[in-house]
């Protein structure tokens, strides 16, 4: 937390630390998705959890987020379709809500970002889906759909997830393998 001193020379504890969510959907369309964070409901709920500003890469959507300010009970939202590299957004985020493409989830869990990876059930054969509900199984995320993300929020304690350690490829390629219908080995 910051702190400063006010004119009398005492500690004014007000001045809160930004905590920034960070969304992003990829270069797909999932409006469904941006629509649910700029829910009051939503938003009011991250506030709750300490989460001071919102920042929503929302790719090729048409559904425009209301931009604001932190005030009454919800933090400031801003908004952008695109950047080169979201790589310096996942490194500032507190909590990334992310699309359930593989290189997003990856790169999240490789900065030890806490993850909420949200399915986008518009998708076709949606095998993501299928990536984050064993990753969620085995608590380095947690995985919601746009309907049920206010109660994921709510449920979520960051702390109860399990660090992801990368190298051991064995349970990615027998999933891999398991969805292409080859036996377990």
């Amino acid at each position: 937390m910051n702190l400063e001193n006010n004119q009398m020379g005492e500690r004014n504890d007000t001045v809160k630390e930004k905590r920034l969510v960070f969304l992003t959907v990829g270069t797909t369309c999932f409006d469904a998705l941006v629509r649910a964070v700029d829910t009051t409901e939503v938003k009011n709920e991250l506030f709750k959890k300490g989460y001071t500003d919102i920042l929503i890469q929302m790719g090729r959507g048409s559904y425009i987020p209301t931009k604001s300010t932190a005030e009454n009970g919800s933090p400031a939202l801003d908004y952008f379709t695109f950047s080169s590299s979201i790589a310096d957004y996942l490194k500032s985020a507190s909590l990334v809500i992310s699309h359930a493409g593989s290189g997003s989830i990856f790169e999240t869990l490789r900065l030890g970002k806490p993850l909420i990876v949200v399915v986008n059930e518009d998708l076709m054969d949606n095998h993501q889906s299928e990536l984050a509900e064993e990753l969620a199984e085995r608590k380095h995320l947690y995985c919601a759909r746009p309907q049920t993300l206010y109660k994921t929020i709510s449920d979520m304690d960051p702390g109860s997830l399990v660090p992801y350690q990368p190298g051991d490829a064995k349970p990615v390629a027998k999933l891999i393998n398991r969805y292409l219908g080859f036996p377990d080995d």
